[in-house]
């Protein structure tokens, strides 16, 4: 039968299809040939009994995220507090260039609205990534930004990220009351969240499907090349073609229109100096190794 991975948990993958759900385990040659399977792969498997089974095949993935490991996903909610913890523009910017990298649609969900003195701060934010054609949903006192983020689920697979304490939870609970997921307090000594969801799953909600994952406060660009980074900035992306060299690092090259454009005001400085910092990152990552077996 084919089935959905909805949950991973203590060795057992839980796969729905519309028979119901199985309880399973994956076959020794996963191991072997050091597939892992994840939460979000469609499989292939066989039941030994009306509640549990083995998987047989892991199907082909379009995508897969590392942190959290959820994998075949349409689109990344990137859930950023304003206050407590404090906006950072340039881990906004990481978790963007993590999904854009994975072809994934992102969406900017500001949540401590209330805690917030300065509201200036607010349409700071919609100016920089509005102009470049991301979507973002402020949270508010009503209803209106719980139906805005509930009404893109339908059949798609969604991923709540963000910041440790940024709200992920908080916010799934109040759109299915009873959900009753774990939230975490701020540290204090830190300033950042406790992590809380300890496991991935996936919960039906508005006829899709949506992963409530750990939280976490910074990301590490592991596999971005130099070359693939300044395509994952889509107003980058959008003047390349005018650039005077067809690989233009927009950095030292003359007759560059990325940097024309922040010299116009095109470009936002936040965005083009966190381009810079990710780019001396990933130039000077460590090369990974592997052992010979």
């Amino acid at each position: 039968m084919e089935g959905k991975i909805t949950k991973a948990l203590s060795g057992f993958y839980y796969v729905e299809n519309d028979s119901g759900r199985y309880q399973t385990r994956g076959r020794g040659n996963f191991r072997k040939r050091k597939i892992t399977p994840l939460v979000g792969d469609n499989v292939i498997f066989e039941s030994t009994n009306k509640t549990d089974g083995y998987l047989l095949e892991i199907l082909p993935r379009k995508n897969q995220l590392v942190r959290p490991a959820v994998s075949n996903v349409d689109q990344g909610v990137v859930v950023t507090s304003l206050v407590e913890p404090n906006f950072s523009y340039n881990l906004l910017d990481r978790f963007l260039i993590t999904l854009e990298y994975e072809y994934i649609e992102p969406i900017i969900y500001l949540t401590k609205v209330d805690l917030l003195v300065d509201k200036a701060l607010i349409n700071d934010i919609k100016n920089v990534y509005e102009k470049i054609g991301y979507s973002i949903i402020v949270a508010s006192e009503n209803q209106d930004s719980l139906e805005a983020i509930e009404a893109t689920f339908k059949d798609r697979l969604t991923v709540f990220m963000g910041q440790s304490g940024a709200g992920k939870s908080t916010l799934l609970n109040q759109i299915v009351p009873g959900l009753e997921l774990e939230t975490g307090s701020i540290s204090e000594a830190l300033g950042r969240g406790k992590h809380t969801t300890r496991h991935v799953e996936l919960i039906s909600i508005a006829d899709g499907l949506v992963a409530d994952t750990p939280g976490f406060s910074s990301i590490d660009f592991l596999t971005i090349e130099v070359k693939e980074l300044p395509k994952l900035f889509p107003e980058f992306l959008a003047r390349a073609s005018n650039c005077r060299f067809r690989e233009c690092q927009h950095v030292n090259e003359p007759n560059c229109a990325v940097k024309e454009g922040l010299e116009q005001g095109e470009i936002a400085l936040t965005r083009y100096e966190n381009y810079l910092q990710f780019l001396g990152e990933i130039e000077n990552r460590k090369p990974i190794y592997r052992k010979k077996k």
